[in-house]
């Protein structure tokens, strides 16, 4: 029977595990920059400095939305989006154009705007195929003789 000595872990073997080590973070972080740049631009809106000369402005028409005492209720089902309108003495809100922006909270790739076809009773109904995840819908309410009202409603499908 042969004995043979231990190996012995030489610079060679260290510089290469170090290598493999770090070689693998700065594979994974360059992977997740790549797909976190490809699917959201991270901005909110176009140029933040316009968009903060009209912040105030901006806070007193949502105030005015907000006194109005509008509710939405959405729904998601079926290839569906179902949206019901009621004012603050809980009557349908008719006779508006709602127009209302789906998307994905991380893949503006996903986004898409659809014209709500009105059902009558307040209730608005327009069709889509989403995929299971969190979704986020813009709705914005066109009714004449009214600015328009704004909401940001978040939902899930399964």
């Amino acid at each position: 029977m042969k004995s043979s000595a231990p190996r012995e872990f030489t610079g060679r073997h260290m510089a290469l595990v170090m290598v493999a080590f770090f070689g693998t973070i700065i594979s994974v972080n360059l992977t997740m920059a790549y797909f976190a740049s490809s699917t959201w631009s991270g901005l909110v809106v176009p140029n933040s400095y316009v968009a903060s000369q009209t912040f105030d402005a901006d806070t007193l028409k949502r105030e005015q939305e907000l006194s109005r005492g509008w509710n939405a209720q959405t729904a998601y089902e079926g290839g569906r989006f179902r949206m019901r309108l009621i004012d603050a003495e809980r009557l349908p809100v008719t006779g508006a154009k709602v127009t209302v922006t789906i998307g994905h909270p991380v893949n503006a790739n996903f986004d898409r705007t659809l014209t709500l076809q009105s059902t009558g009773e307040g209730g608005y109904v327009g069709e889509t195929a989403l995929t299971s995840g969190r979704w986020e819908a813009r709705l914005i309410v066109e009714k004449p003789g009214l600015s328009p009202w704004h909401r940001a409603v978040r939902f899930s499908v399964r």
